[in-house]
């Protein structure tokens, strides 16, 4: 069955509760925030990118060679090598997004930011005729954190991959997955997608020996014909592109000292910070092993290690192996930015957030700031869904109410009766007032006792108020059950549906057609969050 998705609902981010002030104000353009981005995130934007990054020196050479190393022969095709061999020439240029390496692709938004990213170059190219744009996913295969990777959601159970973790997680062998990708076989079904899925995840994890080449090739076999190109950090020969910065950043404190400073600003302007920097903002990284690197009585110590180095030898280190170096939160961007010819990163509210703390850190090492993209936000309503919203007669927009209000208006909206005693509530006031103002120009200290009985009767009144909904909501039991259902259906945990489903139920049922109509709905920069109905 083919996909259909209906003309979407663009709602404005501050009504659905989930962005925060500091996005929020960043689309809108807020001049409070203009020191900590370089750009508007317009794609009238790229043109003053483009003539910013040509003065940038590159090594694409460098670039092109690892990226055909790491697709490796079993996925180089003519089309990829010529995809790969453009960023050879001086007018192409890519636009860049990043994830870390769920299993089985993770919640929703892992596909929803690709797929941004995707559209996005497609209508920057379109903008810049002469110029060439290439979407780029870059997989965070040196992050540690194995247990935000490890497990998905699919149809109410929990899938979860046990295994110790230990460095980076683009180094684990996931051919130790075959009991995660047996449960997954036996929830798949047997359909056609299901089979297709299902063979699919089995040459990743099994065909493959670390989870980085595993997640390049099903996320190549589900969206590399869009064309998209993967890259691994974690490549020597990318790494010593960096050294200079690694050698510069950690002897000399830089991104530190930036990012303590531009705290301080955001946070006088009234926003909170997302990121916050280590004194060297740079891990050791080893077969199993990836520690924070820590200066300690003029020695650099590698944490949960007994290796340590004089400044003389670190230097001497990063030179001879840039590799074993990693960036964290507050570098990976600068890496990133230095090996690509980068305009844009496109990420979530709370990564552009944290992408804004870093713009003096760029200015610092010389390189420029990208343009930074809100992705898409999206709410899928299935079929199912979209009738029982009719039958309870309820707009999509209302969802995004806390589940309480919500009830309390379905309550009131269905009810003969008035259920609210807010008219009553302003009267009384009014007529408290009077009595108050009376007792004053009697006895000013009978003041006291006016607002004291005044506080006592509305506390009263709250309580009937309460009664009187609570009666009112007992004739409409069977739908405030179903209408609870729903949100949580689409709410699960009250929390976004992007960030708790994965993409399989939907493939299941629409196979790749799923991700073209997705495709064809995600408008690139429309900044606003879009509920589509799926048919």
């Amino acid at each position: 069955m083919d996909c259909k998705l209906t003309d979407p609902i663009n709602l404005d981010f501050s009504k659905t509760g989930f962005f925060s002030k500091l996005i929020l104000d960043y689309l809108e353009g807020a001049p409070a925030l203009a020191p900590f981005h370089q750009y508007p995130p317009s794609v009238d934007a790229f043109s003053n990118a483009i003539k910013a990054k040509e003065k940038e020196s590159i090594d694409r050479q460098a670039l092109t060679e690892a990226l055909r190393s790491q697709y490796g022969p079993s996925l180089l095709t003519p089309e990829l090598e010529s995809l790969i061999g453009s960023l050879n020439l001086a007018n192409t240029y890519t636009v860049t997004t990043g994830h870390q390496l769920n299993i089985f692709g993770g919640p929703l938004y892992f596909i929803y930011k690709i797929i941004s990213t995707i559209n996005l170059a497609e209508a920057v190219e379109k903008a810049n005729p002469g110029n060439r744009i290439i979407p780029v996913f870059w997989m965070a295969t040196e992050d540690h954190d194995f247990a935000e990777i490890n497990h998905i959601s699919l149809f109410g159970k929990e899938l979860k991959w046990d295994a110790k973790p230990g460095g980076a997680t683009g180094r684990m062998d996931p051919r130790g997955m075959q009991d995660v990708l047996a449960q997954l076989k036996e929830i798949l079904g047997s359909s056609p997608q299901a089979e297709e899925l299902a063979a699919l995840f089995e040459k990743a994890y099994a065909g493959h020996r670390t989870l980085a080449d595993a997640t390049r090739y099903f996320v190549h076999q589900l969206l590399g014909s869009y064309g998209l190109l993967i890259i691994d950090g974690d490549d020597p020969r990318l790494k010593s592109l960096f050294s200079d910065i690694i050698e510069k950043d950690i002897l000399e404190g830089i991104s530190s000292a930036q990012v303590i400073q531009t705290n301080r600003q955001l946070e006088e302007t009234g926003y909170k910070t997302q990121a916050h920097p280590r004194e060297i903002n740079f891990f050791y990284l080893e077969e199993n092993l990836r520690e924070r690197i820590v200066l300690e009585n003029g020695e650099y110590q590698v944490l949960n290690s007994d290796i340590s180095f004089s400044p003389e030898n670190l230097a001497t280190e990063i030179s001879r192996h840039p590799e074993k170096f990693s960036p964290n939160v507050i570098m990976r961007p600068v890496y990133q930015e230095k090996i690509l010819p980068n305009l844009a990163y496109v990420g979530g509210g709370g990564e552009l957030a944290y992408w804004m703390q870093l713009c003096s850190v760029f200015e610092a090492h010389h390189i420029n700031f990208p343009i930074l993209i809100l992705r898409n936000s999206l709410l899928l309503i299935d079929e199912n869904s979209g009738k029982k919203m009719s039958s309870l007669g309820i707009e999509p927009e209302s969802l995004f109410q806390p589940e309480q209000q919500l009830i309390n208006a379905f309550v009131q909206s269905h009810s003969e009766e008035e259920l609210s005693l807010e008219e009553e509530k302003k009267a009384f006031e009014e007529l408290f007032n009077r009595i108050g103002e009376k007792a004053f120009a009697l006895d000013p200290t009978l003041k006291d006792s006016a607002e004291a009985e005044k506080a006592k009767f509305f506390n009263s009144l709250k309580g009937l108020e309460n009664k009187l909904s609570k009666a009112g909501r007992r004739r409409f039991d069977t739908e405030l059950a179903q209408l609870s259902r729903l949100r949580q259906k689409l709410f699960p945990d009250s929390g976004l549906q992007e960030r708790h489903e994965n993409f399989i139920p939907f493939y299941l049922k629409y196979g790749p057609s799923f991700f073209s109509e997705l495709k064809k709905r995600l408008e690139p920069c429309l900044n606003k969050f879009q509920i589509l109905s799926v048919r």
